[in-house]
């Protein structure tokens, strides 16, 4: 697991990081680890890959996020920095449903919690997308949040309950097909994101 600083940390420390290693601060505590080995960062590209085109741009030949006939209406982006609270996390991918976000904004990092959530463990993070992380996620109304683990091969898919308890709604494994909400409309073989 990434070792933690001893201060306070701050925004100035997670722009000091070392620009290889990616900065969080979680109750005030600066985590930092690597960039994700190559086996993590295929999966997180393979799964927004498969996301993109049909939610992100509309699938193929429709009209884009706005037809009818497609399951658009979203905004998914790669390693999105969070500002929730006192905590900075990144998230391997984020979404927000254009209901949310209208208008994707230029900014350096978001302060709206984004609909939907996922990371993608390895050993340097696993820790913290488990414990602290998805606590931020569920205490900011994060709807969704997908746990996607390259080393067993599997994906997890959680709903967050009025309760502010995380629901899992799924559980696959090897060549299961993931049609999970909330991109239900869609299915591909989870086999798709190992290489």
């Amino acid at each position: 697991m990434a070792q933690p600083a001893q201060k306070y940390a701050t925004y100035q420390d997670v722009l000091d990081a070392p620009p290889n290693m990616v900065a969080e601060i979680i109750a005030g505590t600066l985590y930092t680890h690597p960039r994700p080995a190559s086996r993590h960062a295929w999966a997180s590209s393979r799964l927004g890959g498969a996301l993109d085109s049909p939610f992100n741009s509309g699938n193929g030949d429709s009209g884009g996020p706005d037809d009818p006939g497609s399951p658009g209406g979203w905004r998914i982006v790669f390693e999105p920095e969070l500002h929730l609270g006192d905590n900075v996390v990144v998230p391997d991918l984020g979404g927000w449903r254009r209901t949310s976000m209208p208008i994707y904004p230029d900014v350096p990092f978001f302060t709206l919690a984004p609909d939907w959530a996922c990371e993608v463990l390895s050993p340097s993070t696993r820790q913290l997308d488990l414990g602290p992380k998805r606590n931020i996620y569920a205490r900011e109304g994060v709807s969704h949040l997908w746990l996607v683990d390259p080393d067993a091969q599997t994906l997890e898919a959680f709903h967050l309950q009025k309760t502010g308890q995380w629901l899992l709604i799924a559980s696959l494994s090897e060549n299961d097909q993931v049609s999970v909400s909330p991109f239900d409309a869609i299915s591909f073989p989870l086999a798709k994101l190992w290489p």
